[in-house]
């Protein structure tokens, strides 16, 4: 047996075992120290929780683009974090519009409705072009050859967005009901976090319940399984992947008017980095698997939010919330 495990290892595999094992060590000397020198106050870690939490709720709705995606045609959708910012980044300016007006302050119920309307029917029609024109044509061709057209059609819509939108960064407006904060058992809260989170929570619960209960979920699920088979059983398969970049484009651009109005800012490239970390919650709770996407991302979220706090500041590392990147890929390693 020794051996065989000899054969097996390389150095290579002992070399990332020891930087694998050091940086544990490290993290694990600076959460004692963070938690032995007080650093942060009881509501400071309460603080990072809720807003790992409304960070991971946003991750969680990419992420099941992502998970779908791959359950029916086996391949990774590069191009979905563009899907997340087409729609947002096409809301501001519905938002900027009713702001100017003064029906924002009037009626925002009203106005944030349309907002995720407008966002959601941008990124859901972004979402079904890339999958009819992209890769319907590409639908027996050899893995690799979709996995570029996907990495190439993220490029063209990020600048595509940019010609149409300019490159800038823009801010969007505030919607003075969302400001302020709610006391919750005690604890102050943002109305914004609270909001988000809720609102994730809610979307999830509507897309688990139409893909396990509804017939069109059921024909979606067989045509994972198997897709020769559910044709022979009458499934339109092409209407059933169409349809699942529909829902996972529905669920991108509300959770890109999450982003929006948690983080007040929209631009062109905003989609890279949060599709990269929801594809690594896709992974981390097992793509194809929805439930397991949705808590990868809570877990993402929080990991990001409460690690660098906890792991770097005991180590007297400057600005950690700078390698919250880092931290969050390299856990989800």
């Amino acid at each position: 047996m020794f051996q065989k495990w000899k054969d097996r290892v390389t150095l290579t595999d002992i070399v990332m075992w020891m930087i694998g094992g050091t940086l544990l060590l490290m993290c694990l000397w600076g959460s004692v120290s963070t938690i032995r020198a007080g650093l942060y106050t009881k509501s400071h870690w309460i603080d990072f929780v809720i807003f790992g939490l409304a960070q991971g709720s946003i991750y969680s709705l990419i992420a099941t683009g992502y998970t779908m995606v791959y359950g029916v045609l086996k391949m990774i959708n590069f191009a979905h974090g563009e899907v997340f910012m087409s729609g947002p980044f096409t809301g501001y300016f519905l938002a900027m519009a009713m702001w100017r007006s003064e029906f924002l302050d009037k009626h925002p119920i009203m106005a944030i409705i349309a907002i995720f309307a407008l966002a959601m029917f941008i990124s859901t029609m972004v979402a079904y072009l890339v999958e009819k024109i992209a890769y319907r044509p590409l639908r027996g061709a050899p893995r690799l050859i979709p996995l570029i057209t996907a990495i190439g059609a993220s490029f063209f819509l990020q600048y595509l967005f940019r010609g149409l939108y300019g490159s800038g960064i823009n801010a969007y407006p505030d919607v003075q009901i969302l400001d302020g904060f709610w006391m919750i058992l005690g604890v102050r809260v943002l109305k914004i976090q609270v909001i988000v989170i809720i609102a994730a929570i809610l979307m999830m619960l509507l897309l688990y319940g139409f893909i396990m209960l509804t017939k069109v979920g059921k024909a979606i699920r067989a045509v994972s399984e198997d897709k020769e088979a559910a044709a022979l059983m009458g499934i339109n398969v092409d209407a059933m992947i169409s349809t699942t970049f529909i829902i996972g484009g529905m669920a991108a651009g509300a959770a890109g008017v999450l982003y929006a109005l948690m983080y007040k800012q929209v631009h062109f490239f905003m989609g890279f980095i949060p599709g990269l970390k929801a594809f690594t919650a896709a992974v981390l709770g097992g793509i194809g698997n929805i439930p397991g996407a949705m808590l990868g991302g809570v877990f993402l979220g929080l990991i990001e939010s409460v690690a660098p706090a906890l792991f770097l500041d005991g180590l007297g590392i400057i600005a950690p919330y700078q390698l919250k990147d880092a931290i969050a890929f390299w856990v989800n390693d």
